[in-house]
């Protein structure tokens, strides 16, 4: 749950911040808008991590998020009936059933910004990062700390599921 207010001009356009909703529609089809990337490529990680094999990964189209009331960015006024910005869904489905979910949020009118997971097992896991982990912050992070990991790495291409789990770098 994003608030995309605080965030840089060019990820609120590519959100559709403060288009009609035929703009934002018009904007979808043509690729302009294209909702969160790398949700298909999340699903197939986390199932290959777990060893399942899925029947499917069905990506949906990214729906618009409308204001209700008026909010103003550092970038933009979002006027009631415009777009303020997007939800982009996501399903792994196997024995026909969604077994894994990913939604990605993102808009002007967040009250509340958090990063959250559900794991429905024994037992359940619902866990929630208040305030959520900014991407660029948090892409920055991982990139520095896989440095050694990657270094140490057999050669050959790898994705995050087959290096060790990111650790802090010690700098003197």
């Amino acid at each position: 749950m994003m608030d995309s207010s605080k965030r840089r001009i060019p990820f609120q356009k590519k959100i559709g911040t403060g288009l009609t909703s035929e703009q934002f529609e018009k904007n979808i089809r043509e690729k302009v808008i294209t909702g969160h990337v790398g949700l298909v490529e999340s699903i197939a990680m986390i199932a290959s991590a777990l060893g399942w094999k899925l029947d499917s990964i069905t990506e949906f189209p990214p729906e618009p998020i409308i204001a209700k009331k008026e909010v103003t960015t550092p970038y933009t006024t979002v006027k009631p009936g415009y777009v303020a910005g997007l939800k982009s869904v996501a399903h792994g489905t196997k024995g026909g059933k969604p077994v894994i979910v990913l939604e990605f949020i993102a808009n002007a009118l967040v009250e509340e910004e958090y990063d959250a997971i559900s794991i429905d097992g024994i037992p359940n896991v619902n866990q929630k990062i208040i305030g959520g982990v900014h991407g660029d912050v948090g892409t920055v992070a991982v990139v520095l700390n896989m440095i050694p990991k990657v270094l140490n790495a057999a050669p050959g291409l790898a994705t995050m599921k087959d290096l060790p789990s990111p650790s802090c770098l010690t700098v003197t």
